[in-house]
């Protein structure tokens, strides 16, 4: 009888074909709609800062990497993903130094100083958003739409003030550079889920929380099930785009599906206070930061039992 061979070996056991480059570009592909409706709503100026972003991440991580002796893996597209989610977040009228520090901020900081790919304890985009957010206020909260400073829907809306659902959606509203537009964020999200880069659970499960809770509270204000108002907030304040592409981050969220229907769930709950309760209309970055924070705590939680019975420690 043939003897079988064995090979031993540490784990993983199980591989995936994908590698990060291909992750990563896939991710990239499905922000493009956005990306681009971004550069028709504000012009120029938005893509020279998603150049300055995208370039100055690169070159921080490549930078970085060569002065500490790890090896340079700009090339795996995470950075140019980083620089691309950060510019995404920026309003376009900011001075070409905010996507600079907001770079290095994000890609130093919080990425590198922790270990690179896979070692960060939050999304480097949305923790660099949220610094520059505390350090230069008036600059990162100050929007415009075709050379008119205004402020955003939801704003007015937390102000009490009628809004247009329809542009909200479409994106013709001021805002940061990619968040504006529902449709285009929600057309790339469908995309990464239906190629299984991205896992349905987080973008269900914190969307449909949110929509609950401004639904009830809605009623409790005597509203009643308004559908403009719901339609309004789904809408507005990035939260498609924190739904799908940075909740999502395959670092920062947990990795059971337990875990992950939580993860979305607490984020609804987050973001309902945020906006309603907080001094600011938006709350999808803080939401995610502190959900990014409570992970090891949900995995500890979540992770499934092993199988069989440890050794016990007999007295000597």
């Amino acid at each position: 009888m043939d003897e079988q061979i064995m090979k031993i070996s540490s784990s993983p056991h199980i591989r995936d074909k994908e590698t990060t480059t291909n992750i990563m570009g896939k991710v990239i592909v499905a922000l493009c709609p956005a990306a681009i409706f971004g550069i028709y709503n504000f012009g120029i100026r938005a893509l020279i800062i998603y150049c300055i972003t995208i370039i100055s991440c690169m070159i921080f991580e490549g930078l970085f990497q060569k002065i500490t002796g790890r090896r340079v893996t700009v090339l795996d597209l995470s950075a140019a993903l980083t620089g691309l989610l950060l510019a995404m977040n920026l309003p376009p009228d900011v001075p070409y130094w905010i996507p600079v520090i907001g770079s290095f901020f994000a890609i130093v900081v919080v990425k590198q100083l922790f270990g690179g790919l896979g070692q960060n304890f939050m999304n480097p985009a949305l923790g660099a958003r949220c610094f520059l957010l505390i350090s230069f206020t008036g600059i990162m909260t100050s929007f415009s739409y075709d050379a008119v400073t205004m402020a955003t829907p939801l704003a007015e809306l937390k102000a009490g003030e009628r809004v247009d659902v329809v542009s909200m959606f479409l994106g013709t509203i001021p805002g940061t550079i990619g968040e504006t537009s529902a449709f285009a964020l929600i057309i790339g999200g469908l995309f990464l889920i239906l190629l299984g880069v991205v896992n349905y659970r987080i973008p269900v499960f914190y969307i449909g929380t949110f929509a609950l809770l401004i639904i009830i509270y809605a009623m409790a204000i005597g509203r009643g099930f308004d559908i403009s108002y719901l339609l309004a907030h789904l809408s507005g304040g990035g939260l498609m785009l924190g739904a799908f592409f940075m909740a999502t981050d395959y670092v920062t969220s947990p990795i059971t599906n337990t875990g992950k229907i939580i993860f979305g769930i607490f984020l609804g709950v987050m973001t309902f206070l945020f906006r309603i309760f907080g001094g600011s209309a938006e709350g999808v970055s803080y939401a995610i930061i502190i959900g990014n924070l409570l992970v090891p705590l949900i995995e500890k939680v979540t992770v499934p039992k092993s199988f069989g019975k440890g050794a016990v420690k007999r007295e000597s």
